[in-house]
């Protein structure tokens, strides 16, 4: 399998995958301050650094006082993080289609470096001009999340182009770690940052704690640019492009259709129809291409729902880690914002490890369902005992790592390996233009949850504490086995009839 790879594909593999950890890392960098954001926008802000102000007290209130007291002003952060994830699940079931239609590449890029001037207005520009209003932050949060969905189905797209399904758990799951290694990244950037900040103020120099905003948005943003940038030069988004033939998949066989339609996701049509693009590459003047699927085809496919449903309630977990632990961190154990930053990645470390791992497994069982099952139902008690993690860093840490192996893991394994199945599976029959449309559904339907789920996270902890959000995971980490039952049930049939044939067979 390794011997069919060339260097093409490994500046895709590389390429695609950057491009989601900066944009992750932009991501990152918003959770990581929601402490310093707070503070800014309620009066201990004031009290702490506008003492010394020119400014009468109602003047300084117009300015950048937002918010009567931190409950408030932690409200409308997750009401930001909700309004952020509506309009990307929007975006993604847009965005999908798009990618099916046209140049992945041009999508792509466009989507890094708009993003990117959003967040740099954002943290950036309204701080250098004082300017602070809770419509326009919406506006522009609104969007960014339009932006950002155009970068996720176009990297799984062009990802499903150059690598097959041959070992694609494995691959996909190692790939799959851009988001979490962009979180490590973004917590990284965001800790300096605000280490940095912190010494200038507490060395007295000029400033005060909107710096910490600008500084950390100003770096992200423009490394993001950046990689927008590039990926438009350097990114190949299928092999065709430079004459190469389809070498995905290798020992290719014929084989029988199911009159049910109830085709398995890993099987070998999706052979057959890599076969045939790539012997009718030689002949692509005379015959036209393939159609782009249409949206309720797509949505229709054997699997789409189940895995979608699910994913909704997966990702609003997962989601709710990456938006809250610091902050969590902080307001709970009374940490510093630097020490809650760093400490996080463990939950991202966790999560790059078991999406590795459990993407190996079900290639060698070639199945899916059965992996993930069993993954969410032990990552149930992971959560409650991370909810009773004792103030003890190195404990916690422990206990994150494994939770993200648990859940990030899955996360990863669906929206990237089986949304690739999904987008290749047998019942497109001719149709090759389906990746980023699957992909698309997938993951705005997993955005819808993990939408509503960071007001509720908020709204619950306002009102209830911390352990009931976790009560909430569980719950929702329950909901997200319930929903693949239906292929669990028809996966482990087919182990097992596999299984007694090959014992008749000995």
């Amino acid at each position: 399998m390794w011997s069919l790879y060339t260097y093409h594909h490994l500046l895709a593999f590389l390429l695609t995958f950057l491009s989601y950890v900066l944009l992750h890392a932009s991501r990152k960098t918003f959770s990581n301050v929601k402490v310093s954001i707070s503070a800014q926008w309620t009066p201990s802000a004031l009290q702490q650094n506008g003492s010394n102000s020119s400014l009468s007290p109602g003047e300084t209130w117009e300015e950048n006082q937002l918010f009567a007291d931190v409950e408030e002003a932690t409200l409308f952060l997750g009401a930001l993080d909700s309004i952020f994830l509506f309009s990307y699940a929007v975006g993604l079931y847009i965005s999908g289609v798009i990618g099916d239609r046209f140049n992945l590449r041009y999508v792509l890029s466009f989507g890094l470096c708009g993003s990117a001037v959003t967040e740099f207005v954002f943290g950036t520009l309204t701080e250098w001009l004082h300017f602070y209003n809770v419509y326009f932050y919406c506006i522009l949060w609104v969007i960014n999340g339009l932006l950002q969905s155009t970068v996720w189905p176009c990297v799984v797209a062009i990802m499903g182009n150059w690598f097959g399904k041959s070992g694609r758990g494995f691959i996909f799951g190692l790939w799959s770690a851009c988001a979490s290694v962009g979180n490590i990244l973004g917590a990284f950037l965001a800790s300096s940052v605000l280490k940095y900040g912190y010494e200038r103020l507490c060395g007295k120099e000029e400033g005060s704690v909107g710096l910490l905003r600008l500084y950390a948005f100003l770096v992200t943003s423009v490394v993001q640019f950046a990689g927008g940038v590039v990926v438009f030069f350097g990114l190949l988004t299928s092999p065709k492009e430079i004459g190469l033939r389809d070498y995905s998949e290798t020992g290719l066989r014929s084989v029988t259709r199911d009159s049910d339609s109830q085709h398995p996701l890993m099987n070998d049509d999706e052979d057959a129809l890599c076969d045939e693009y790539s012997i009718q590459q030689r002949d692509e003047e005379l015959e036209p291409q393939p159609k782009a699927i249409g949206f309720l085809q797509a949505f229709c496919l054997p699997g789409v729902i189940p895995y979608s449903l699910a994913y909704a309630c997966l990702k609003l977990v997962n989601y709710s880690f990456f938006f809250w632990l610091p902050f969590y961190l902080c307001n709970n154990f009374g940490w510093k914002e630097v020490q809650a930053d760093r400490l996080s990645v463990w939950y991202d470390v966790g999560g790059i490890v078991g999406g590795t791992v459990q993407g190996l497994i079900s290639d060698v069982l070639g199945k899916r369902a059965p992996v993930l099952a069993i993954s969410l139902l032990l990552a149930m008690g992971a959560l409650v005992g991370y909810s009773h993690s004792p103030n003890n860093q190195l404990v916690n840490g422990a206990l994150l790592a494994t939770t993200g192996f648990l859940i990030g893991g899955p996360s990863n394994i669906i929206s990237s390996a089986i949304s690739a199945d999904l987008g290749r599976q047998g019942a497109l029959q001719n149709s090759q233009q389906a990746l980023a449309t699957v992909t698309g559904i997938v993951d705005g339907t997993g955005s819808i949850g993990a939408a509503g789920g960071q007001y509720l996270v908020s709204l619950i902890e306002s009102k209830l504490g911390w352990m009931c959000v976790f009560y909430f995971f569980i719950i929702m980490t329950g909901c997200s086995v319930l929903f693949i039952i239906p292929l669990l049930y028809r996966e482990i049939c087919s182990l097992c009839r596999d299984s007694q044939a090959r014992t008749h067979q000995l």
